[in-house]
């Protein structure tokens, strides 16, 4: 049977999803749980990579599976010896056909900055500081993102890919006391996309970077008209659909 997971995990100490050869990843830990559950070397197909530091609330992953365990009791089994940063809060059986990566059709993702002018131990985990942020010229900045475009200056320099046309459906930028938080709804993502969106958001706020320069990055496919790349530490992935 093909079993689904949807896996939650804290990223700080892996060098992310996929297996390296440089350290360990949360593939890598998920895997060697099943093995000794049911004595199979079962490879699990994830909705997508994350990056070193990349935390995750709803990461998708398949696996297929001869095992006896039901598959909607395997995510217990597996909690039981997975370790306190990486736990499965929802397993089920699927179709044969189901692919975690090619079947996904939305993606949510969350980016957190927290406010102040000191670091807060609490928030440094998943968050990254700023002293200041003015939310509305983050949210007009965030507009000029939403729908299809070609996001080629959103792309790290250096990566390589069939095409760079994505399409935005949300896009929000909310604070609630010291937390802001800018959520990212699409239908795929380009190499660390989400962290550059990020990093231009505050570079509007900042007033480093305008609205007519994004606009003009979005038509020449610049790199160095949008910002930086953002922290790792303050991404997360929400969700992933299917329907």
């Amino acid at each position: 049977m093909r079993v689904l997971l949807t896996i939650s995990y804290d990223g700080t100490s892996y060098v992310g999803w996929q297996r390296q050869k440089n350290g360990i990843s949360v593939q890598e830990v998920i895997e060697n749980c099943i093995e000794k559950l049911t004595g199979e070397n079962c490879v699990l197909t994830a909705s997508g990579r994350t990056d070193s530091g990349v935390h995750a609330l709803g990461q998708a992953a398949h696996f297929d599976t001869d095992a006896n365990i039901p598959a909607d009791k395997f995510y217990l089994a597996l909690n039981t010896i997975l370790p306190d940063d990486i736990k499965i809060t929802q397993s089920k059986e699927v179709d044969a056909s189901f692919h975690a990566r090619y079947g996904a059709k939305e993606k949510t993702y969350e980016y957190t900055y927290y406010l102040s002018e000191v670091k807060i131990p609490i928030f440094e985990r998943f968050a990254t500081r700023e002293s200041f942020l003015d939310v509305e010229k983050m949210r007009a900045a965030g507009e000029l993102l939403i729908g299809e475009h070609d996001f080629k200056c959103f792309l790290s320099t250096g990566s390589s890919i069939k095409t760079t046309v994505r399409t935005i459906y949300r896009l929000t930028v909310t604070r609630v006391e010291n937390l802001v938080k800018i959520r990212v709804t699409g239908n795929g993502f380009l190499y660390n996309m989400v962290r550059i969106i990020a990093g231009t958001l505050v570079a509007v706020s900042s007033g480093k970077l305008t609205l007519d320069q994004i606009k003009t990055a979005l038509k020449t496919g610049d790199r160095e008209l949008v910002g930086k790349t953002a922290p790792a530490k303050g991404l997360c992935l929400l969700d992933v659909k299917y329907i």
